[in-house]
């Protein structure tokens, strides 16, 4: 080949590769104090490269309903997984009483809130309400990296990072059902028939208990298989972090086979997988391969969506939808998130910290794919542009204040920022 001639696309796949795995690795470390973000950083690359006018494809998720539901499914599993082997907190209802406040109340005000504003601000029909509120009320497990708690045994674990990770993990088991009553309603208004006895029954009752009994089980089988059988056959001699990978991929096709919520049963396996040998040093080697793999993933996601916004997912936008993505950013969530947190023994600057960051992300980009894939929503078109906007101002609000304001609260606590692995030490001198 001419050292002038074109270089073949497969070349350039090659090169784009090793620049994303570069930047996987090396942009966390270049970021940590900055105001900015690997997800900012992704998106704003993902806008510039399919502004190139040589690439004609446009990665609009109404075009690949299917593959946007897969993608988006894939990523937030694997960040489930780094979510619950990475909490050193043991499980308790007194323990978990911030996931509880979060789930329980801060949540449902969300949802019902969000519904309100696509009734009455946007117009929308009550079922599409509900979805749009079902979709953006959860944390997103995925984008909310900077706002969780580190490693396991790292010490990073306060009750801010703490709480907005238990949340993130638990908090599909309640806007699945939600997203599915959406479907349900929407098939109704179309063609009247009982739905509530089955939404409840098996959307609710069996899909809920099942995924958290198949979570256990599977956390607990390979939790066994790792830790606990004869010592020539257990799989920590590997040494390997995929074992991480194989449970989550095990979990939820398990639990989806079951007919049940696969996120669940995902973060589950995860804490359960955790508590089988909880001071292992193999539990960091897991959680830091199911962490690069996240990352990976995530990036190419966000590359993706940067591209999307420049190919027009916003343009069946009006500006009633800017108002209430506002609303939902900057009211609803503080908001609902402040009122689940009264009586709660904190500090006023925790609380704050905690209702602000409901980070909105791939979660919400998934609920919409698979309900528009599995209801009667319409093209989907202003769904996927409000939710997008959302989501785009959530990466902008959160990403940009996220490193100063958790750096701040780290030294209010007494804590130095720039030593994140002090916990670390500290625990391994004691034991």
């Amino acid at each position: 080949m001419s050292a002038f001639s074109s270089p073949e696309p497969y070349i350039l796949w090659l090169t784009g590769a090793g620049v994303l795995i570069t930047l996987v690795a090396w942009l966390p470390l270049a970021l940590k104090r900055l105001p900015l973000s690997l997800p900012i950083i992704c998106m704003a690359a993902g806008a510039a490269i399919f502004l190139i006018p040589a690439i004609s494809f446009r990665p609009l998720p109404m075009i690949l309903p299917d593959i946007a539901e897969r993608l988006t499914e894939f990523v937030v599993i694997i960040a489930l997984m780094g979510a619950g082997l990475k909490l050193d907190r043991l499980f308790s209802w007194r323990r978990w009483n911030v996931t509880w406040r979060l789930l329980g109340i801060t949540m449902p005000l969300s949802i019902a809130a969000i519904m309100l504003i696509g009734v009455t601000l946007l117009g929308l029909p009550w079922p599409v309400a509900l979805l749009l509120g079902a979709c953006l009320a959860p944390t997103d497990p995925v984008l909310a990296a900077d706002v969780q708690v580190g490693p396991p045994k790292s010490g990073e674990e306060d009750e801010v990072r703490f709480g907005l990770t238990s949340e993130a993990g638990l908090n599909d088991g309640l806007a699945f059902p939600f997203v599915n009553l959406a479907i349900a309603l929407a098939a109704a208004s179309s063609a009247p028939e009982p739905w509530l006895q089955q939404w409840l029954l098996h959307d609710v009752l069996w899909e809920v208990s099942v995924g958290l009994l198949g979570g256990w089980a599977v956390g607990w089988l390979f939790g066994w298989l790792t830790f606990h059988v004869p010592a020539r056959s257990r799989l920590v001699q590997t040494g390997d972090g995929l074992i991480a990978i194989a449970a989550t991929l095990i979990s939820y096709g398990v639990a989806e086979m079951l007919d049940s919520y696969g996120f669940l049963a995902v973060f589950v396996t995860a804490l359960t997988l955790r508590r089988s040998h909880r001071d292992h040093d193999f539990q960091r080697d897991m959680h830091a391969l199911t962490e690069q793999v996240e990352r990976l993933a995530m990036m190419v996601l966000l590359l993706l969506f940067g591209g999307a916004l420049v190919s027009g997912l916003l343009a069946p936008l009006v500006w009633q939808d800017l108002v209430a993505a506002l609303a939902i950013i900057l009211i609803v969530r503080p908001a609902a998130g402040l009122i689940g947190l009264v009586g709660m023994p904190a500090e006023r600057s925790e609380k704050m910290t905690l209702a602000f960051f409901g980070i909105r992300g791939v979660g919400s980009f998934y609920y919409l794919a698979y309900a528009l894939n599995h209801g009667d929503f319409g093209s989907g078109e202003r769904l996927w542009a409000i939710i997008g906007l959302v989501v785009l101002l959530s990466i902008l609000l959160h990403g940009l204040s996220v490193t100063p304001v958790m750096r701040a609260m780290d030294r209010q606590q007494g804590r130095d920022p720039d030593q994140p692995e002090l916990g670390r030490a500290n625990d391994d001198v004691a034991a």
